[in-house]
């Protein structure tokens, strides 16, 4: 009867395994590849081998011999983030709890012994959980869900890590930018400060004057400090998104933001472009039907929390008498008389809602999310394409003419150097402007296509979450 009722368990068991999942070779991350080269074009690398590395950072040389581009600079981010290589690390993990819960429970061999007075008794038991072999399909099932879900969040802590690079690259090169305009305005400030001095030293100048101009000295010098510790941190920040320590530092970037394009994107479905293409809405998507499937089967098995089988064979030999064999079954439930699942289902359920709940919520938010970041980009193209064709160009024509008057004597040079302050004002507004418009750029894809702004003073804000263990029917 044990050797039946063993060799019951291991058909039903080979035949469950024929349908577990297997380590896939890439770990999940194809999905991810495909996900992220849609979205950004850009290439993702799962570091595993010492060949791998290699090749990793032989592209990553070759892309800082260059001027960095934003394009270049999330290409190495992506190659070379730590943070982004530990995020795919915890997808392989997850990959782990998929196949993990593929495979239908072991069956428990034991044997005792019992001796006294010259006789013995030897017992053997085969014991196999029959309802994890049962609802195992069921489990299964609910586990690629969740491993899909693992798949989605890697990709989206790809997409974060982009979006933030972006806006480091953008802040750093209109740092730079600042720098090299506040460090000419100082030279300009510190001629006049020197010049007001000597003028009130043979008293064709007052107090009140000289004051005027060493103050804006003093100002810019002060300004100019502010915005090389400003460009500075930018560059750092730039600097430990993509990873780079040591030689690395010494990349090169543009001193200057590029113009404007000359037209803004025209996105005119751009809410149902979110809603179809946002990534943490298909994870809520796939929560959503793993926690389904998973009420399923707790309403299936909520009378029934333990169900095992055991083959038992047991021989007894007696010093009065030939030995004998005994044969039989024993099987283990338990009764519902307390708990008749009604805790399981009702816990189930209200995690459902809670699901369908959050998920509503999530796509009305990103329908909002689209539409604010839209309305942002093209206020940000109006304003600093306001600032390109309109105020800098007037700047440039109200500078050209004071010259003109200062060299005919109309003007003095303290009105040339007043003008001189304003036209720097424009000049500051108009960094800042093309600064929020590339930033708005770079939310606007965000607002599209998931990666949304992470955690506060995060640098590598790129853990995914590994896929939870499904709800099954085993013990």
């Amino acid at each position: 009867m044990t050797c039946h009722l063993a060799r019951g368990l291991l058909v039903l068991t080979a035949f469950s395994v024929s349908g577990c999942a297997a380590f896939s070779p890439d770990s999940g991350m194809n999905a991810v590849s495909e996900l992220t080269s849609r979205t950004i074009d850009k290439d993702v690398a799962f570091v595993r081998t010492a060949d791998g590395a290699g090749a990793v950072e032989a592209r990553v040389h070759q892309l800082l011999a260059r001027t960095l581009s934003a394009e270049s600079a999330v290409q190495i981010a992506l190659l070379n983030n730590k943070g982004l290589q530990a995020a795919y690390n915890e997808l392989a993990l997850a990959e782990t709890d998929l196949v993990e819960q593929s495979l239908p429970p072991n069956p428990v061999f034991s044997i005792s012994r019992i001796t006294g007075n010259g006789a013995s008794e030897i017992e053997r038991q085969v014991v196999g959980d029959i309802l994890a072999l049962a609802t195992l399909p069921f489990r299964s099932e609910i586990a690629r869900e969740r491993f899909r879900q693992a798949q989605l969040r890697a990709a989206l802590a790809t997409l974060r890590l982009a979006a933030d690079v972006r806006r480091a690259y953008w802040r750093a090169i209109a740092g730079n930018e600042m720098v090299v305009l506040l460090t000419d305005a100082k030279a300009t400030a510190e001629s006049t400060a020197q010049l007001a001095v000597k003028l009130g030293e043979t008293g064709s100048l007052n107090k009140l004057d000289q004051a005027r101009e060493q103050v804006f000295y003093a100002e810019t010098t002060a300004d100019l400090a502010t915005a090389r510790q400003t460009a500075a941190s930018a560059r750092e920040r730039l600097a430990r998104l993509m990873g780079l320590w040591d030689g690395g530092l010494d990349f090169r970037l543009p001193n200057a933001l590029p113009q404007l394009p000359r037209r803004p994107l025209t996105l005119p479905s751009i809410e149902a472009d979110a809603v179809a293409h946002r990534i943490d809405l298909q994870i809520a998507r796939l929560e959503l039907t793993a926690l389904a499937k998973a009420l399923n089967l707790t309403e299936a098995t909520r009378f029934v929390t333990l169900l095992d089988l055991a083959g038992i064979s047991r021989r007894t030999q007696d010093p009065e008498g030939p030995p004998f064999r005994e044969r039989g079954f024993d099987v283990q439930f338990q009764i519902p008389i307390f708990d008749g699942g009604e805790v399981r289902v009702r816990q189930a359920t209200e995690t459902y809602n809670l699901a369908f709940n959050r998920l509503t919520e999530r796509a009305v938010n990103v329908r909002s999310e689209a539409r604010d970041a839209y309305r942002v980009y093209r206020s940000t193209y109006d304003i600093a394409s306001h600032y390109q064709r309109e105020i800098i160009p007037l700047r440039k024509i109200i500078t050209e003419e004071m010259q003109l008057r200062f060299s005919s004597m109309q003007v003095d040079i303290f009105a040339l150097l007043t003008e001189a302050r304003q036209r720097l004002a424009s000049l500051r507004g108009a960094i800042d402007a093309r600064q929020r418009f590339f930033l708005a750029q770079a939310d606007l894809q965000t607002a599209v296509n998931g990666g949304g702004a992470p955690a506060a003073g995060s640098d590598n804000p790129t853990t995914i979450a590994a896929a939870a263990p499904a709800d099954g029917g085993g013990h």
